[in-house]
């Protein structure tokens, strides 16, 4: 039986048998401040610009705190400088409002960097303890997690996150993953990438690499040997369909990255983790302009790449050049209801609903074809942009483009153009595989990130530069989280290190070329095949780090973040002793 206590954030006394939880990791980091301008007409008519990952949320929120109905208020999405959870919550909104309503005068509130640390959601501080009982042969056979997320003053952490991602990634026949909110005079948490899954991720993946010490296993054998695999049944509940975890691992331990050399003071990590993905509300419209170009419109804020999907996504099933298709975010009075961007859910949401409104207008071009061929609109396929006999029985004629027949679209029923709303289903979770190498400069007590390699199930990488984009990102957080990053406070219970100087982000110079390798299973309730992506490559980030710093300095990690202080006092500390 291996056990081992993790915590994130935590920082203070600490004995064996208890951990006082006290403060949360850190911030989320978007550059872009919350801010909002908002402005309220005469006849009460709202208008709010502002950055957010929802202009539905937003509205709602802002009606429900001002009692002003919503449909009075018209919320328009500004282009978002990064969200990462924390902006899927409102602060300024309604405040701005009632201001506008009560001076009749437009107002813009815009926070300050530490108004943001200060007065928005961290992420949650931890304490976690973890057993894992497996056989000599390396067979896990139970499993316990006890995790314990900080959430501030008022309840809800993400314990979802904890408890339902940490053991997913693994086929075990008896696990209990149990979950505790702990309040404390700490501000409200908020959603950050993945929220919690991170965490437990951390605890129970350096227990595996202590468990695969003991057992002298490799530690991606031991994943292997205990992977889960359609028809496990997961830790919270569902039973996992076709995934792509064991490619995962597979890939990871072919890559030329895990027989690379390390030289002195060096060493090698390995994590998994996963992420549940989610759909949900979305709507879309698919508009053919008079020039027969494409605009869509969809409901979410892009803060991923998702527009680009969209266009790649809507000129495949058209036929046509992406450069002929644009898309932009609708408002809430020019677009259907759709849900928040947040849970790895826009690419997979928003691309069911335009492939279906591409079908609907693709008919309507079939139907527009067989009138002025004078046929049978069953006897027209659309194929390569243009519309065609289906076969030389159906008659002889010469296709019909987009163009043509947007150009003869007043005369032949006028525009063309579809919307979908839909409720999206069929998301499946998404796991990843990373190896990370570290050196450990023992005079500074610095860890630096010499290599990083994350390897990811994506389903279908619809636009591959800026699926590698979202693995990059999310691998840049989660090694800051794991060497610097933490809110610091002072005796009074105050952040002490509310800015940017002081709460230590990487920046290019910290890390490395973060590589990656996409692995595709495609999701087989997708029309495309698409899975999430954009949550689970923070998740096994901060395990790899921990793992990769055991293996060069010998010494075990049970506090984050792996900070200079924290590595120079568990050097000079005795050599069987763990460190805090």
């Amino acid at each position: 039986m291996q056990e081992g206590r993790h915590r994130t954030g935590i920082q203070g006394r600490r004995d064996r048998d208890r951990a006082l939880l006290h403060h949360p990791p850190g911030a989320p980091g978007y550059i872009e401040p919350h801010a909002c301008l908002i402005s309220v007409a005469a006849d009460g008519k709202t208008t709010i610009w502002s950055s957010s990952q929802g202009q539905f949320m937003v509205r709602a929120m802002t009606s429900m705190l001002t009692g002003i109905p919503q449909s009075d208020i018209r919320a328009i999405p500004a282009e978002i400088g990064g969200g990462f959870g924390g902006k899927t919550i409102v602060y300024l909104e309604p405040l701005a409002t009632l201001l506008a309503k009560k001076s009749g005068r437009p107002v813009k509130m815009v926070m300050t960097r530490e108004e943001v640390m200060r007065a928005t959601g961290p992420t949650s501080g931890s304490k976690s303890t973890v057993k894992i009982g497996a056989r000599k042969d390396g067979t896990i056979v139970a499993a316990h997690g006890s995790f314990y997320l900080q959430a501030g003053a008022f309840p809800g952490s993400p314990i979802r996150g904890a408890v339902g991602c940490s053991f997913a990634p693994y086929d075990i026949p008896h696990v209990l993953s149990e979950g505790f909110d702990v309040c404390s005079n700490r501000s409200k948490v908020a959603a950050y990438r993945a929220p919690g899954a991170p965490i437990g991720a951390y605890a129970v993946e350096c227990v595996l690499d202590e468990l695969a010490e003991a057992l002298k296993m490799d530690p991606l054998a031991l994943r292997l040997k205990n992977a889960a695999k359609e028809g496990t049944k997961a830790a919270h509940g569902p039973v996992f369909p076709r995934i792509g975890y064991i490619e995962t691992l597979e890939a990871a331990k072919n890559h030329p990255h895990y027989a690379a050399p390390l030289g002195k003071l060096q060493g090698r990590g390995v994590a998994s983790g996963f992420w549940f993905n989610a759909g949900g509300e979305s709507s879309a419209q698919v508009n053919i302009t008079e020039d027969g170009n494409v605009v869509v419109t969809t409901g979410h804020p892009d803060i991923g790449g998702s527009r680009a999907g969209i266009a790649n996504i809507c000129a495949e099933l058209l036929g046509i050049d992406y450069r002929r298709v644009s898309v932009i975010i609708g408002d809430t009075q020019t677009v259907g209801f759709s849900n928040l961007t947040g849970g790895s859910r826009v690419l997979f949401a928003s691309s069911m609903v335009v492939t279906q409104a591409a079908d609907k207008v693709i008919t309507t071009l079939r139907e527009r074809a067989a009138k002025l061929w004078e046929i049978d609109p069953e006897a027209v396929k659309w194929e390569n942009g243009a519309a065609h006999p289906v076969s030389p029985n159906a008659g002889q004629f010469e296709p019909l483009t987009l163009a043509d027949l947007a150009e003869k679209a007043p005369s032949q029923g006028g525009p063309i153009g579809a919307s979908v709303q839909l409720n999206t289903q069929g998301a499946e979770g998404g796991f990843g595989t990373h190896i990370c190498d570290v050196e450990v400069d023992v005079d500074l007590g610095i860890v630096r990130v010499i290599r990083y390699t994350a390897v990811q199930d994506v389903g279908r990488a619809v636009h591959p530069s800026y699926v590698e984009g979202q693995l990059q990102g999310g691998v840049a957080q989660g090694i800051g989280w794991a060497l610097n990053e933490e809110y610091i406070y002072n005796k009074d219970g105050k952040v002490d290190n509310p800015g940017f100087l002081d709460y230590r982000m990487p920046v290019c110079s910290d890390l490395p070329m973060l590589d990656c390798a996409l692995v595709e299973v495609p999701n087989p309730k997708h029309p495309q095949g698409v899975k999430g992506v954009g949550e689970v490559p923070l998740v096994p980030v901060m395990a790899a780090v921990a793992n990769a710093v055991h293996n060069a300095l010998g010494k075990r990690f049970y506090s984050l973040p792996m900070s200079p202080p924290k590595v120079s006092a568990a050097l000079d500390a005795p050599t069987q002793q763990a460190a805090e």
